[in-house]
């Protein structure tokens, strides 16, 4: 099996190499620190799998696997990446990343997502699978507030007092307290800090 290693960091490349020799199926190990000199190998010398770091200095791994797949490439892509943020998660499952594993994963863990994606399998790291899930529980939980209580979290979201809705709703602010208490009691939350958290992080995914 042959693997392209791209990252923009010589330290972190030599690591992945190190790692990825000790596997007998893997027979070579290419390398690669930005886009076009990846694309490039993987047009010439057609590895079978990409292992690419998210950041590439002010270049996105994403983009690489977006231009490999509009030239036909068979190569399948595996992202790594130092932090976990769901928007670049569900772009890279989008565009049809094969896996996307965290650097802290242990070595036996990025072996055996590669052992997975070479039989046409996915993998995907747990922390973010677990991470995805909870996401969907509070969008679950989000579509248990009506249509008011919506607009009202959204405004505590941007900082807005209860007086600043109350004008832009045009309710009274008794009426947005009530809404507030509402809205905590279904969330599950207890103050407004914690509610304009939760619809702020919601919100980075869409």
């Amino acid at each position: 099996m042959k693997l392209l290693v791209v990252d923009d960091h010589p330290l972190v490349r030599e690591g992945i190499s190190s790692i990825l020799s000790s596997n007998e199926d893997i027979n070579e190990i290419l390398e690669a620190d930005n886009i076009t000199s990846a694309l490039e190998i993987i047009i010439n010398k057609k590895p079978e799998i990409v292992l690419v770091d998210l950041k590439l200095g002010s270049q996105n791994g994403l983009e690489l696997v977006e231009k490999a797949k509009k030239l036909n490439s068979d190569a399948k892509f595996v992202i790594l990446t130092s932090c976990l943020l769901q928007e670049d998660f569900f772009k890279a499952e989008k565009i049809g990343v094969e896996g996307y594993i965290l650097k802290e994963a242990f070595a036996e863990d990025i072996l055996y997502a590669i052992k997975l994606i070479k039989r046409g399998k996915k993998y995907y790291d747990p922390a973010i699978i677990g991470n995805r899930n909870k996401m969907k529980e509070e969008s679950l939980l989000l579509s248990t507030l009506t249509e008011r209580e919506n607009e009202v979290l959204m405004e505590i979201g941007k900082g807005m007092t209860n007086e600043d809705i109350a004008k832009k709703l045009f309710i009274s602010e008794h009426t947005v307290k009530k809404h507030v208490s509402s809205i905590l009691s279904k969330l599950g939350l207890k103050h407004r800090t914690e509610a304009a958290l939760f619809v702020n992080n919601l919100m980075k995914i869409y």
